[in-house]
């Protein structure tokens, strides 16, 4: 178990999510916890705002693969250029959550499909 599983219990991340005044950093790592460790109805509601988000900030970004679970996968050139960042960060980041998370977030193509 990763220490970033072990700082959150349902309880604490949902009172986080319901607190009218907290801070945006910790109610960003409450849905993290949430996405990741939840029960499945939560991941559910959340990644489908998740998508919304991405869709609506981010128009030009498109999935270009699925991974095992039906998460949409993204070129790592494209999230780069997304968030403004170069290609060498975005691959800092990523590795930093699989880190995190004890999950792994990226995937070659021959772990992916085209289709969902």
């Amino acid at each position: 178990m990763t220490a970033f599983k072990k700082e959150w219990t349902l309880e604490s991340a949902m009172a986080i999510l319901h607190h009218p005044t907290v801070d945006s950093k910790i109610w960003a790592e409450a849905v993290e916890w949430l996405l990741l460790y939840g029960p499945d109805p939560i991941r559910d509601m959340l990644q489908q705002a998740s998508g919304q988000a991405t869709q609506a900030s981010f128009p030009e970004l498109r999935p270009q693969r699925y991974a095992p679970d039906g998460s949409p996968c993204y070129e790592i050139a494209d999230l780069a250029q997304s968030l403004g960042i170069s290609e060498e960060e975005a691959r800092v980041q990523l590795a930093e959550k699989e880190e995190k998370h004890g999950v792994q977030h990226g995937f070659a193509d021959e772990e992916t499909t085209r289709l969902q």
